[in-house]
């Protein structure tokens, strides 16, 4: 649960008319509606597969464009960070090497998730018929759910602490509630997919 009044305190030093601040909710809003949109016009469709000329291909393309989409909105909440102020008492050593070591173990989560299920299973390759054989269990799924999601928000709440930034700390959990309704949406929507696979094996 988000403490209301640690979200107020931060509110205190953040002008979220700032149209840098706004640009980045705006950004981070939109990635994950777009590639769940994107996605599920896919599975119903197969539209972009047969563009592409192939259910891979379009996944490789679905995945270049997402990648474009996250270097934008890293760039919006980098830029969004700057044009606001600095947190007094906080821009200290030890703040920033608490940033660099969460960050850190963000980047870890976001290498070893990728890894772990590559290209395809990273970028939505479950909705393009790309699936996996088996769910993977391995770290750092091992450790908890969705650790892609997770943790690129650690990298966000790093980088906003070796800032001391109010507005990066703010804009960081407008990504942790992004990623929470997208896992809403795509759980029961990729179980639904693999309960089908599962279904098909069976009858034949």
């Amino acid at each position: 649960q988000v403490d209301v009044a640690a979200m107020v305190w931060l509110f205190g030093y953040v002008d979220v008319t700032d149209t840098g601040f706004i640009v980045a909710v705006l950004s981070i809003a939109f990635n994950p509606l777009f590639w769940n949109v994107v996605a599920r016009w896919e599975h119903k469709t197969r539209a972009l597969s047969q563009v592409f000329g192939s259910p891979r291909a379009a996944c490789y393309c679905l995945g270049a464009v997402i990648l474009v989409l996250n270097c934008v909105r890293s760039h919006c909440f980098t830029e969004a960070m700057k044009s606001q102020p600095k947190l007094e008492g906080w821009d200290w050593h030890w703040t920033y090497y608490s940033g660099l070591a969460i960050s850190a173990v963000g980047t870890l989560f976001v290498i070893s998730s990728f890894l772990a299920l590559g290209f395809t299973g990273t970028f939505l390759g479950d909705y393009f018929g790309i699936l996996m054989e088996e769910k993977v269990t391995s770290f750092p799924f091992s450790v908890l759910d969705n650790p892609m999601y997770w943790g690129s928000t650690a990298i966000y709440l790093g980088w906003s602490l070796m800032h001391a930034s109010p507005a990066g700390l703010l804009l960081t959990a407008v990504v942790a509630i992004s990623y929470t309704i997208a896992v809403l949406y795509e759980g029961p929507f990729t179980e639904e997919i693999y309960r089908q696979k599962q279904k098909g094996v069976k009858s034949k």
